[in-house]
């Protein structure tokens, strides 16, 4: 006879353990200035690599940063990134803490980098399914005060920290809203530009939905600050809903097929801005001070690291550049007990190692000139 489960009792759900996924040791070939070198960071929590300026110390990072799917912090060229007197090629090579190798690689010619998980090719995009990545360079330090463009750039990698999908999203609406520029510029026929507005209208609205979730679950990990996110595509979601708005949507773009001094004016979710406000202060972010704003920064990146390891069970990789930069002794402490309390292995770097020394938790990185020395 077949058992069945008693519907009065309650059944019990085991969770599933969280993945405790940090980086164990890097290799790094003929990146930046670096002809060769490898770090291992003994499973700490934090992992600080010092030394003078030009020695190649954010090349490290920057190798870090591109094993997350994305194109690194610096958003450059792969061949402005392989060693300036090497043959054109580079490697990011990681071994991760459950024993997962992970590499990053281009070669000279090719104007794609490629990826390898366990040595089998892999797409980009599945390393963001290993390693949820975020940076905090001095480059940051003005989101508030410069242009939306690096503001919506740095909330989208956030979003995409637990929504893997998001940065693909994001950059398959760059390459559609530039199809339909041309388009529209060779004067195409109007089924080619209803499918392309179709497919606009779908990525907008899921990227804008992403955005809007990212800002109201970091705001639960926020209490003297709240993340807001406006824009078109945005205000058609929250007055209506998700298929409502892209069908509103897609209305507004066969509106606009026009060029203006040949140039696509569309407004949309590549217009969307975020806003940080300082509940302590009552002010707008961006109208406080530069050392407020380092601080706006610091638990933006606190609580990102809380939600993903709630949302993904991943701990999040935490990279730091200039880490010591606007923060005294006690707010560094704060800073990396803080960060080590949330779950995250962090990578800084800093020109004295001395200022470094209060961090529990750490292994130590020599970097001179493209050498190591731990």
């Amino acid at each position: 006879m077949q058992r069945t489960a008693n519907p009065c009792k309650p059944v019990r759900f085991r969770p599933r353990p969280p993945f405790f996924v940090m980086i164990k040791n890097l290799t790094l070939t003929d990146f930046r200035n670096h002809i060769s070198c490898r770090v291992e960071t003994d499973g700490r929590h934090n992992v600080i690599i010092t030394g003078p300026n030009g020695a190649g110390k954010t090349a490290i990072i920057e190798a870090v940063s591109m094993l997350g799917g994305d194109r690194g912090m610096r958003g450059a060229p792969m061949s402005d990134i392989a060693r300036f007197d090497g043959t054109g090629g580079f490697s990011v090579f990681a071994t991760l803490s459950d024993d997962t190798d992970v590499c990053v690689y281009f070669n000279s010619g090719d104007a794609n980098r490629h990826a390898k998980i366990d040595g089998d090719n892999a797409t980009i995009g599945e390393l963001g399914n290993l390693l949820r990545i975020i940076w905090l360079t001095p480059r940051e330090d003005r989101i508030f005060v410069d242009g939306t463009t690096d503001r919506r750039a740095f909330f989208d990698r956030l979003a995409a920290g637990f929504d893997s999908a998001h940065s693909g999203r994001v950059a398959r609406l760059a390459k559609l809203l530039s199809e339909r520029a041309g388009a529209l510029k060779n004067n195409a026929d109007a089924h080619w530009l209803d499918a392309l507005d179709a497919q606009i209208a779908a990525t907008s609205v899921a990227i804008a939905a992403a955005r809007i979730q990212y800002a109201g679950e970091i705001n639960f990990f926020l209490s003297d600050y709240a993340v807001s996110v406006t824009g078109m595509v945005e205000s058609m979601i929250l007055k209506t809903n998700a298929a409502n708005a892209e069908r509103e949507y897609l209305e507004y773009l066969k509106q606009n097929r026009t060029l203006v001094y040949d140039k696509m004016v569309l407004d949309g979710v590549n217009k969307s801005d975020f806003g940080v406000f300082n509940k302590k202060l009552n002010l707008p972010a961006n109208l406080t001070s530069t050392g407020q704003q380092k601080t706006t920064l610091i638990a933006l990146i606190l609580a990102h690291a809380k939600l993903v390891f709630i949302k993904t069970g991943h701990e999040p990789i935490i990279l730091l550049d200039e880490a010591a930069a606007h923060l005294d002794a006690d707010a560094r402490k704060n800073l990396f007990h803080s960060l080590a309390m949330a779950n995250a292995q962090v990578w800084a770097t800093g020109l004295d190692a001395d200022v470094f020394r209060d961090v529990a938790d750490a292994t130590f990185v020599a970097c001179l000139g493209g050498e190591i020395k731990i």
